[in-house]
């Protein structure tokens, strides 16, 4: 049998399970790689600021709130102790003075709207996910409105465990 190399996108989306190896609460072991001309700029995964006690050390902080991209007013778990896998690698970039600016992300299912508005702050112009997310309409109506490339992976659509 003749080696298979993976593509660009297949390789980095490794990297992204790798990541989120590292993730801090059990809700959702999410990892987020950022590249540019296939060089890693950033990582981060879902994990608690830096100094501040993690889920998996003392638990989740649940509040009830409605989903974003969700207007049936109907309350959910929502974790609020933890950043975003996709937040923390832009915040890292910031920290280390790395430009975003025309980059792909990578990260395991299509993000949120509030990092889908980062990404856009920040220049990303390519969004690569493994899955679909259940709330991301609003999230996949943003970045057609801002011309930013999203790439599902698989048609699957998940959502974090409750």
């Amino acid at each position: 049998m003749v080696y298979k190399r993976p593509s660009w996108d297949e390789y980095f989306m490794k990297i992204v399970d790798v990541v989120g190896l590292r993730s801090t609460c059990d809700r959702g072991r999410a990892g987020c790689v950022i590249v540019k001309n296939n060089h890693i700029l950033s990582i981060g995964y879902v994990g608690s600021p830096p100094g501040l006690p993690h889920c998996d050390e003392i638990g989740h902080l649940i509040i009830k709130s409605t989903e974003e991209g969700d207007n049936s007013g109907k309350l959910h778990d929502h974790c609020v102790r933890t950043i975003h896998a996709e937040q923390n690698a832009i915040c890292h970039a910031a920290r280390m003075g790395v430009a975003l600016e025309g980059a792909t992300l990578y990260v395991k299912m299509e993000p949120c709207p509030v990092c889908c508005h980062l990404i856009i702050a920040v220049g990303i112009k390519r969004v690569v996910c493994q899955y679909k997310y259940h709330t991301a309409k609003q999230t996949r109506d943003l970045f057609r409105q801002a011309k930013i490339q999203l790439v599902v992976l698989e048609n699957k659509e998940v959502e974090y465990k409750k």
